[in-house]
């Protein structure tokens, strides 16, 4: 949801097309500049939240952060822009804020993970946030880190704050990344390895996109639910999982308007079996 307007617009927007989670950036997401956050912002936000059906609100971090590059310049930008987004997430008792892990430090991504790890922990040490970072897989693209889950549990396991430390799984940047959701016997697979290796109970964001390029693609091209080569069976599978009811999920499909959103909400809803609506109580 857009903060134009005000970040209480984003909650307005929301509410109008029924969702009960929603996921915003708490500023521009191609500058390093952010304007200061006004009192009066914080209140109205915070007070559109409690009288709206929104139960969960998600940040998302600025797409410049590259905790991960070896050029001196963009690291200090990175580190201290992080901070920043944790303050103004805190600010707006905003839970999450979800993060793309970095790219690799001169093509060697045990250093790369190392570095992002420590980091990560200069800034937590730092701003001592009440929010939660969550890394978000990635698609594999380029030399884009953490696609694979293995990654993504040694960040975690580097890190000397790993209750400030959760994680968002995003669909189309798994399926790119070579993870199936299309069939039943995939689909768990899938999540046994997320489970065994970074451990269900840290998940704590959803992506739902549908994804534009074929398995194992490494491209990160998002597509609305159902016109993808996921299709539909995989997010039937998603939504009908008990283990997952409980974790707030976002759609990051490529056409924004508030139509759009509400009708691929529309397709996610028509997915849902009657015992899955009788446990929701819908």
């Amino acid at each position: 949801m857009s903060i134009a307007g005000g970040f209480d617009q984003a909650i307005i927007n929301g509410q109008s097309i029924h969702c009960t989670a929603i996921q915003i950036f708490t500023k521009s997401n191609r500058q390093w500049a952010a304007r200061p956050i006004e009192p009066s912002q914080v209140e109205q936000f915070i007070s559109a939240q409690k009288a709206s059906n929104i139960k969960t609100v998600v940040a998302h971090a600025s797409y410049l952060i590259n905790l991960g590059s070896s050029n001196p310049e963009t690291i200090e930008k990175s580190r201290q822009a992080l901070a920043i987004e944790l303050q103004r997430c805190d600010t707006l008792a905003i839970p999450y804020l979800v993060l793309h892990p970095g790219s690799g430090l001169g093509g060697n991504p045990q250093d790369a993970l190392k570095q992002i790890a420590s980091l990560i922990d200069e800034i937590i040490e730092e701003t001592k946030p009440k929010c939660m970072i969550l890394l978000e897989n990635m698609a594999g693209q380029g030399s884009a880190l953490c696609s694979k889950f293995e990654q993504l549990a040694e960040l975690r396991q580097l890190s000397r704050h790993k209750r400030s430390l959760g994680f968002c799984f995003d669909t189309c940047h798994a399926f790119a990344a070579g993870y199936d959701l299309r069939n039943e016997n995939t689909y768990h697979a899938l999540w046994h390895e997320f489970d065994t290796t970074i451990g269900i109970e840290h998940l704590k964001i959803i992506h739902l996109n549908d994804s534009k390029k074929e398995l194992g693609a490494c491209r990160d091209r998002h597509e609305d639910i159902g016109q993808g080569l996921i299709g539909l069976e995989g997010f039937a599978l998603l939504m009908n999982d008990k283990k997952l009811f409980d974790v707030p999920k976002i759609l990051e499909t490529p056409r924004d308007t508030l139509e759009d959103y509400a009708r691929n909400m529309q397709v996610l809803n028509s997915l849902l079996t009657k015992e899955t609506k009788k446990l929701l109580g819908l």
